[in-house]
């Protein structure tokens, strides 16, 4: 049985839209495009590396499918974890709008979100990656289905945008599995599911 994961780039505001780029995602009138981008160094850049050692398959919404698609192909780099792990392996698509995809190996998963992801963590073994995709990541954990977190928190507050855990988000409890601060600030925490929060009273 796999393992899902989730990297997920947010502010201190919680927001996840756009990091990576000034026109990625405009949506609700998205005007801070590319807030991640000033915080990248050394550190960052291995830590993004290590993670993409890991994976077994990948799991990605539609629009950040159609983000990654539009620039990996064109960057396939042997000596390169990023691409060479995204452009080989199988990628796993959640959407009801795309009905093909041209960057193999893709599966376009059609049906209820909760229940596809589901069925693909029984059948894949290893570590299914999600990168980004947040409107999917919050289907997923609020029926427990993302088993790690990797939560990069940039030093940075928006204001606006779309937030990966919004009012109303499932209460849920993690346990921290590691922590490090890359030189530019970015707060890199690793959290493992750990169930429901437990509650008490400071006496």
């Amino acid at each position: 049985m796999g393992k899902l994961s989730l990297t997920q780039f947010v502010t201190l505001d919680g927001v996840y839209q756009a990091p990576g780029g000034v026109e990625e995602d405009r949506r609700g009138g998205f005007e801070h495009g590319g807030w991640s981008v000033p915080f990248g160094d050394e550190d960052f850049g291995a830590f993004v590396s290590e993670v993409f050692t890991r994976p077994a398959a990948f799991l990605l919404g539609r629009q950040t499918y159609e983000i990654f698609a539009g620039y990996w192909p064109k960057h396939d780099d042997p000596d390169d974890p990023i691409p060479s792990q995204l452009n080989a392996l199988p990628k796993y698509v959640v959407s009801t709008t795309l009905k093909t995809a041209d960057w193999a190996p893709t599966t376009v998963l059609g049906g209820d979100a909760v229940q596809e992801v589901t069925a693909l963590k029984d059948r894949v073994d290893g570590e299914i990656q999600m990168h980004g995709s947040g409107k999917l990541a919050q289907t997923l954990m609020a029926a427990d289905l993302i088993d790690t977190l990797h939560l990069l928190v940039f030093p940075v507050v928006l204001g606006t945008g779309f937030r990966l855990f919004p009012d109303g988000a499932r209460p849920t409890a993690f346990r921290n599995a590691g922590s490090r601060t890359t030189s530019t600030g970015v707060s890199i925490n690793t959290y493992e599911l750990a169930g429901r929060p437990e509650y008490g009273t400071y006496e």
